[in-house]
């Protein structure tokens, strides 16, 4: 199947059990298919871990769930040495990070050690252990979730960290249509072990997933689209509403999204209006409001939405 068809599948399949979210929908399987990470932010309730689970059992992959805690080890994810009797030596026993495909729950209550091991997986796409390199699975993609309410017992994620995440999708309350739909039609799966797996087919594996990487990177942009991004880019540097702007990464991850929602949309080529889209859950967790703005009760969306606005979109 083409990268369209595989789209069209999965999100027919995720659309069974999430109501009221397909762009948050579109954004998950967008990174699927670019091997980028995601970074789920809402509310208890709203459905961040079940989109996770039922993407995962949508897949011919190894999928694992780390539950991050406070005490909770590197070693604990990454893996480490046991000693074998028979075989008189140590032997590196492989982590849960060992897998196609990692949901990591609550990931800011996680100690800053825990993290910086997930960092350089997700980065690296490696774990090091005892000065030896580990190569992790291919494709190896992160799903991560936290609350942005509950602070208390938390770890807040530094900028490079953030930085690793291809998006940060804000999940909020579903609206009242939708929410009278989730009431109907899920009320007798509450409190059931894995309701998702009952409701999707697996559909894709790791093959389909790696074509169709190569496939959206070979999606064509012109020059003039490339210059729209590096003024977009630019933008966020010389705002006084942000004390830390995009970085050329950025633009790349941005450049990524786009080509995915073109392939999306059936084209081989990206328009401004692919980027335009992907901007927000692109950038607005690489970008650091200023105190003023901050103490104004501004948001990094009405400042890069703003800016979005002021930059000359090409013909």
């Amino acid at each position: 199947m083409s990268v369209i068809e595989h789209y069209r599948v999965l999100r027919e399949e995720l659309l069974k059990v999430i109501f009221g979210q397909e762009e948050t929908v579109d954004f998950a399987l967008a990174a699927l298919f670019s091997c980028g990470h995601v970074l789920l932010e809402g509310p208890p309730g709203v459905a961040k871990t079940l989109l996770v689970r039922t993407l995962a059992a949508t897949l011919e992959l190894d999928c694992q769930r780390l539950q991050m805690t406070p005490d909770l080890l590197p070693t604990d994810i990454t893996g480490a040495s046991i000693y074998r009797e028979d075989l008189h030596r140590f032997e590196f026993r492989k982590g849960p990070l060992f897998a196609h495909f990692v949901l990591a729950d609550e990931i800011n209550r996680s100690s800053a050690r825990t993290q910086s091991a997930l960092l350089e997986a997700m980065q690296e796409l490696q774990v090091t252990y005892d000065g030896v390199a580990h190569p992790l699975p291919k494709p190896f993609v992160v799903f991560a979730t936290q609350n942005p309410i509950e602070q208390e017992g938390t770890y807040p994620l530094p900028l490079a960290q953030l930085d690793r995440f291809m998006f940060k999708v804000k999940i909020t309350y579903p609206a009242a249509a939708e929410e009278e739909r989730v009431l109907k039609e899920h009320h007798a799966t509450a409190g059931m072990s894995a309701p998702e797996q009952r409701e999707v087919r697996k559909t894709a594996g790791a093959e389909q997933i790696l074509e169709a990487r190569e496939v959206i990177r070979a999606t064509h942009v012109r020059d003039e689209v490339v210059s729209y991004v590096q003024r977009l880019l630019h933008a966020t540097r010389t705002e006084d509403a942000l004390s830390v702007g995009a970085s050329p990464r950025a633009g790349l991850m941005l450049l990524m999204a786009a080509k995915s929602l073109a392939r999306f949309a059936d084209r081989d080529f990206v328009t401004p209006d692919d980027v335009k889209t992907a901007l927000l859950p692109t950038l607005r967790h690489r970008v650091v409001l200023s105190p003023q703005a901050e103490l104004e009760g501004a948001t990094t969306d009405d400042v890069l939405g703003e800016l979005m606005d002021s930059v000359e979109v090409p013909r």
